[in-house]
């Protein structure tokens, strides 16, 4: 697809729409929190194993493996060639379409919980580790493409968001009855890796107007060119609404929604710690059960929606923006909802989507070192939970994260190389052996389940009590707060006993007493009274946890 330029631009502003429609959707209905949804990074891997099934070989890009001849290949551009990427485009919708009812039934029914009571730190440090790590192929593919501009790139990265990162800038303000002022603004912990890429893009068109670069389209170098896609901001409209189903109709394959389910689990598991952080730094109540499944309840109808409208991808909660809330003190529900429609806004306007296609290939690897590092990264530091002096451990440890790049890589050698007897049977095992996360995140948690060790060794009992201790706080110091409540229709609920049942709405009263918050709580150790909770202590624990295992 990347050789249709105008084609990627119009999937970008489908990202940037539906990403600003879910954001909506998710500070009105959802966990109510402002927090910003947007593409992830758990659906990348899966997408990649599903497309390197035999049938979905790419005649551009592997042309040893495709049984096209080189005159059965479509000229790029060509309504053949737009057909081919928008059949395997649809193959992906419909796969994260079917994949997020799986996320939906799990928040709606509340089911989440009595999910995490089986994975523990070692099952989801080798998921979020490997999903970084598996993705190094695509990143090193874009630098290569010139790798002293990625280099840079990454340099720029790094000075701002490490070096810079306590230095304010200062802009002149004014204030009715103070006058003129300064306000000092931590621009480079705000936008570190914007403000890199921008500074490599244009030091990429200084290149480029001086001469420095190649103008041979075959020379190493060129793709560091910021004219060799200027033609896409011509081609693309000014105005396009993206609409359901825009590529064609999803089409459903059981291979590909079982890969995805690996993706949507990792993205689950990721958005619950993501809650907890934004309450904390937004100044809200920490989210009852109710606002969390909610809140992935309505994740999985963002994906969706994705799925429908043909992003490519799926949405979840970003962490990056809840970060900035603590460096603005900005947490108000309202400012991210504009945000949203102004996501959508862009979302219809073409030449925006089109600019960030001329962004040179050099300059988008070197992000991508930085960003897919800080993934796989994050997912290790999980790892502050577990005792990494237990030789149990460090056999699951080093066992599934090693497994889990082995296997993968060689099916991508040996295409075709499982053969049960079932079509079906061969395209389930394929794309999940294929897929990096599900191998190591599988044998993680089998082993951690199996594994004889005490719940100590394995950060069990580190890792539920800081849950334990925030839900505690949320029902015993906000018993009666309504930031979690639903709008409009909540004095309407309130007069009926049955919302009491259902896990998504305010009055849920859980599945069993526990200490009189009407909640289940495992494990036995929560005993306290409402009135011994210290909130605030716990509030802070609590979000050193979230955010670490966030993305």
């Amino acid at each position: 697809m990347d050789k249709d330029d105008v084609g990627i631009s119009n999937v970008i502003s489908t990202i940037f729409f539906v990403s600003g429609l879910c954001t909506l959707l998710q500070t009105t209905i959802g966990c109510r929190l402002p927090i910003v949804q947007g593409a992830t990074f758990t659906f990348l891997t899966p997408t990649i194993a599903i497309m390197s099934l035999p049938e979905w070989c790419c005649p551009f890009t592997d042309k040893n493996n495709c049984s096209l001849s080189e005159a059965e290949i479509p000229t790029v551009g060509s309504d053949e060639h737009r057909a081919m990427w928008q059949e395997r485009i649809a193959e992906i919708q419909g796969a994260i379409l079917v994949s997020a009812l799986f996320q939906v039934v799990i928040g709606f029914s509340g089911l989440m919980g009595f999910i995490l009571r089986f994975i523990g730190p070692l099952a989801i440090v080798p998921t979020i580790t490997l999903i970084g790590l598996s993705l190094f192929g695509a990143a090193a593919a874009q630098a290569a493409n010139m790798w002293w501009i990625a280099v840079l790139t990454m340099f720029l990265i790094a000075l701002f968001s490490q070096y810079l990162r306590d230095v304010s800038i200062p802009f002149p303000v004014y204030r009715r009855g103070s006058g003129c002022g300064v306000y000092f603004v931590p621009i480079f912990r705000l936008f570190p890796v914007l403000l890199g890429m921008c500074l490599a893009w244009l030091i990429c068109y200084i290149l480029t107007v001086s001469g420095a670069l190649t103008s041979d389209p075959e020379g190493w170098g060129y793709q560091a060119r910021t004219d060799s896609r200027i033609a896409v901001l011509n081609s693309a409209p000014w105005f396009r609404f993206p609409y359901p189903g825009q590529w064609g109709t999803p089409t459903v394959s059981v291979a590909g929604v079982f890969g995805m389910l690996a993706g949507v689990l990792a993205s689950m598991v990721e958005s619950v710690g993501d809650y907890y952080a934004c309450a904390r730094l937004s100044g809200a109540p920490p989210p009852p059960d109710h606002a969390v499944n909610r809140g992935i309840g309505m994740e999985g109808i963002g994906c969706i929606l994705a799925g429908a409208w043909g992003s490519g991808n799926g949405t979840t909660s970003y962490s990056e923006n809840i970060g900035a809330i603590g460096i603005t003190k900005v947490g108000s529900r309202r400012v991210v909802q504009v945000g949203g429609l102004i996501m959508i806004i862009l979302g219809c306007l073409g030449k925006f989507g089109a600019l960030f296609v001329t962004i040179p290939s050099p300059v988008i690897g070197g992000m991508f070192m930085v960003t897919f590092g800080m993934v796989a990264a994050v997912g290790l530091s999980t790892l502050q939970f577990v005792d990494l002096n237990s030789s149990r451990n460090l056999f699951i440890l080093g066992f599934s994260i090693f497994f889990g790049l082995s296997l993968p890589n060689w099916m991508g050698n040996n295409p075709g190389a499982i053969k049960t007897g079932s079509i079906i049977a061969d395209q389930i095992l394929t794309v999940l052996c294929s897929t990096s996360m599900f191998v190591g995140g599988f044998f993680g948690f089998l082993l951690d389940n199996t594994v004889p060790g005490t719940a100590e060794e394995r950060g069990i009992l580190r890792w539920r009590k800081l849950l334990i201790t925030t839900h505690a706080a949320s029902h015993a110091t906000f018993a009666e707060d309504t930031t979690y409540d639903l709008p409009l229709v909540q004095r309407f609920l309130n007069r009926w006993s049955w919302p009491t049942y259902l896990p998504f709405c305010p009055s849920f009263k859980g599945f069993a007493e526990c200490c009189g918050c009407g909640n289940k709580l495992t494990p036995p150790e929560h005993v306290q009274s409402r009135e011994n909770v210290g909130y605030v202590k716990d509030a802070e624990e609590s979000s050193n946890y979230v955010i670490t295992t966030s993305l």
